[in-house]
């Protein structure tokens, strides 16, 4: 799996301009770290799931971007980052924009090893255009950067509106969700510094109790509800996963952390856990297609 590694190495550059011109590497008013996220798990996905690769090659399948679900139970509405969409045939209808992989990792500034862009050379690339309007798979990706025991109850409440929005609209979808937690004991935080930093006045980071807060986020996680998959009749994610993190927002590399407490590899919680059981639930549901 490489998707992690994209993650932390894509998030380490600065990229994120606020109204200073000061560059961030994340900032909780931009959703860039939701789609270099989204990117990456499916640029995981494709490669676990060979029924995937065909649908994609085929032109059967689109890649859909701020795509807007509805629930058709309650009515709401939410935009996703990246979805997975029958493509749009001659008598159905043609929702939102549809772009390839490649274009879509130029447009969000991933960055990739040269082995990893001879991986996405190789893979069936998508059709750019317009997405249809039957979803397969929808991505949800947040993050807890800081303050995490505040932000710990919209963050659960977002996630579970998420998979209740999915399923409202097609109960058949795959909803997969991911979750960037960062350990680091301190964090610049750019909602703190709505001014200008300069020597005279340097940022003042926020400080993190750590192991406790990020432990007290996944624990708050595993709370949301899962399910078996489609046709399971229940409501939940399809498939769900966490990432830990160290990150000070201060133009240091992002550290991706491997070790408690962050899941370990036989965890269900695990990215690599989320991301087979995301190609297996769609190898098995979506054969027809």
């Amino acid at each position: 799996m490489r998707g992690p590694e994209i993650i932390a190495r894509t998030l380490s550059v600065p990229a994120v301009v606020d109204r200073y011109g000061q560059k961030w590497q994340y900032h909780s008013r931009s959703d860039r770290h939701s789609k270099v996220s989204c990117w990456a798990i499916l640029f995981d996905l494709l490669q676990s799931s060979s029924l995937l690769r065909r649908h994609v090659r085929e032109g059967k399948v689109t890649f859909g971007i701020n795509r807007q679900l509805n629930d058709w139970e309650t009515g709401k509405k939410k935009d996703l980052d990246l979805v997975v969409a029958r493509a749009p045939g001659p008598s159905t209808q043609a929702v939102g924009e549809a772009l390839d992989l490649t274009t879509l990792a130029a447009r969000y500034e991933v960055v990739l090893t040269a082995d990893e862009r001879q991986i996405l050379d190789e893979l069936p690339k998508g059709r750019s255009g317009t997405s249809g309007a039957t979803v397969l798979v929808a991505l949800e990706a947040k993050a807890c950067m800081t303050a995490h025991v505040r932000a710990l109850p919209r963050l659960y409440d977002e996630l579970t509106s998420s998979h209740a929005t999915v399923h409202g609209d097609n109960t058949n979808a795959l909803a997969i969700g991911f979750v960037m937690v960062n350990l680091a004991e301190s964090f610049i935080s750019p909602d703190l510094h709505r001014r200008l930093i300069t020597p005279e006045a340097p940022a003042q980071p926020s400080e993190h109790r750590q192991p406790h807060a990020t432990e007290r986020t996944i624990s708050k996680i595993r709370e949301i509800r899962r399910r078996p998959g489609p046709g399971s009749g229940r409501a939940g994610f399809d498939g769900i996963g966490i990432m830990v993190i160290n990150m000070r927002n201060d133009g240091t590399p992002v550290q991706l952390v491997t070790t408690a407490p962050a899941p370990a590899t036989n965890n269900e919680f695990y990215y690599g856990q989320m991301i087979g059981r995301a190609a297996h639930l769609y190898d098995s549901a979506f054969g027809n297609v």
